[in-house]
């Protein structure tokens, strides 16, 4: 369905709605994003095991993907701001109680509640700024925009660590309390009430149910695919045919009721599709900072989470600075140029990394590729959005809203899926042919393992020195496959920004509009940033 029509662009800036939405969206990021840094600690506090334990963070975000169709309607007929506060007092309520929980279903049923209400954070979001501020500060929304869900991904470490450190695990749950509270109260407060929209369609609870649970089961299947070998499980098989059966049944729907819950016109109408994509796409490029960079710092150099926290906020703390510059350049150049220079940064740091990665690097040596990525990270999804923006009504934002929380959600899954699995057959791949290289009897490797055992000679006696020499090989071997792993995916990451690259630049310029950039050089008035 479609908003009703916006009468007018606004004139005045709601300050206090803005920083509310982009409150929803810090929320829902770094909640997900949490729950995966803490989830040894979660597990431990639920008595979970290692196989159980995996569902907490697939809980969360399954019912964020449930709840985006849903999201999309009910903002349509109720408002961004009714939603949404609802939305944060439920979200303030889940948190605090969660810790309370005692056992793993409970605690489930406490994450996928939380991932219900966080779920309508981000798909309404876009839709706020673009309704409820003058075209000529849109940039300036995307840029705060793509900040919020930048910083909360790089600053999970950190917190978690200094959580765990200085407080307790709880915290994880409990620090967004006051930020929902705080959500609520500015919208309450802050935001006009929206006005009733007259022409309330029937409610498409087939089209809103199928579309919204296929999606939740298809993000469990590609969460959990890499933990239960893929194809070799047949419970990955029944949540992703049943999830594509879901979707199909959504399409169809959609396409031939007179009131669809979804306007898909909208989201398949060119260049929107191929932008999407590029969202999707993004998502797995910050995984080579999310993901790629704490798997070498923990698993090769033995980093906590506190200090693998020290090398991933040196992303988000840039950012801070390239938003405003992002800001500043949408509104002065083509927004093409501006997600391209992100994506060169992007595959520049990526190539610093991956030819230059040792089992020896620690923060000082990440810190210029992460600087870089920083500053194209910002760039390329600012750009990428704004660019999308360009060609929408206002009264389409909610769909293209609900659109681009789907892409970056199942992107992002598709792209950890990817990623994680590439690493650990590439992984697989080192280890056996430097395993090839290390043969009983061997002159090299007899006097490697004298040189291990006499290091380790404080750990045992003489009679355990083999053992302690082949257990230090054995760590030596397996740190040098994972370094390897680690190099070949950014090498692939960096190779697909390429690709990326020249999709971005072969689009046509977007149509004129009031939010079109204006030439640094040209006339214009004295009110426009």
């Amino acid at each position: 369905m479609s908003e009703p029509a916006v009468p007018a662009p606004p004139q005045t800036i709601p300050w206090m709605g803005l920083l509310a939405v982009l409150l929803g969206t810090f929320i829902s990021t770094l909640n997900t994003r949490l729950s995966t840094f803490g989830l040894a600690d979660i597990r431990g506090a639920v008595h979970a095991g290692f196989d159980e334990g995996a569902w907490i963070s697939t809980a969360l975000t399954a019912g964020q993907m449930l709840v985006a169709p849903i999201a999309i309607y009910v903002g349509g007929i109720y408002g961004a701001r009714r939603v949404l506060i609802g939305a944060a007092t439920s979200q303030a309520l889940v948190s605090f109680i969660e810790p309370f929980a005692t056992n793993l279903p409970t605690l489930l049923g406490l994450q996928f509640a939380s991932g219900l209400s966080s779920g309508f954070f981000v798909p309404l979001t876009l839709s706020f700024v673009l309704r409820n501020t003058p075209p000529k500060v849109w940039a300036y929304g995307v840029a705060l925009y793509a900040l919020n869900l930048e910083t909360s991904l790089n600053i999970s470490a950190s917190l978690e660590g200094w959580y765990l450190a200085n407080l307790s695990w709880a915290w994880i749950f409990w620090q967004n309390v006051p930020l929902a509270i705080g959500m609520a109260l500015c919208l309450r407060f802050g935001v006009r009430p929206d006005p009733v929209n007259p022409d309330r369609p029937p409610p498409d609870i087939f089209g809103l149910a199928s579309g919204g649970i296929g999606l939740a089961l298809i993000y469990a299947a590609l969460d959990q695919g890499n933990r239960l070998d893929w194809s070799n499980s047949g419970l990955v098989w029944g949540l992703m045919v049943s999830g594509a059966l879901l979707m199909l049944g959504f399409f169809v729907h959609e396409a031939r009721t007179p009131h669809p819950g979804v306007n898909l016109k909208v989201v398949f109408e060119a260049p929107l599709p191929r932008l999407l994509l590029t969202i999707a796409f993004l998502r797995l490029t910050i995984l080579s900072t999310s993901y790629a960079i704490p798997q070498f710092l923990q698993v090769v150099r033995g980093f906590r989470t506190l200090e693998v926290g020290q090398t991933l906020v040196w992303v988000a703390i840039p950012q801070l600075l390239v938003c405003v510059a992002a800001g500043y350049l949408l509104r002065r150049i083509d927004a093409r140029l501006v997600s391209s220079v992100g994506f060169i940064c992007i595959c520049i740091a990526c190539l610093m990394v991956g030819y230059g990665l040792t089992p020896l690097w620690g923060t000082d040596q990440f810190l210029p590729s992460q600087l870089l990525q920083a500053v194209g990270q910002s760039f390329a999804l600012s750009g990428v959005v704004f660019f999308g923006v360009l060609h929408l009504k206002p009264q389409d934002a909610l769909s293209f809203g609900g659109a681009t929380q789907i892409a970056r959600l199942m992107g992002g899954q598709l792209g950890s899926a990817f990623i994680v699995t590439l690493i650990r057959v590439r992984g697989q791949v080192a280890s056996n042919l430097v395993g090839q290289h290390v043969q009983i009897g061997d002159g090299q490797v007899i006097h490697r393992l004298q040189i291990y055992a006499a290091a380790t000679a404080s750990a045992g006696g003489p009679g355990s020195a083999p053992a302690r020499g082949a257990a230090v090989l054995g760590s030596v071997v397996h740190s040098v496959a994972v370094t390897q792993g680690i190099i070949d995916a950014f090498v692939v990451i960096a190779a697909l920004t390429a690709v990326t690259l020249i999709l971005i630049v072969t689009r046509r310029a977007a149509p004129l509009g009031p939010a079109s950039h204006q030439s640094p050089f040209a006339a214009r008035d004295a009110s426009s940033p």
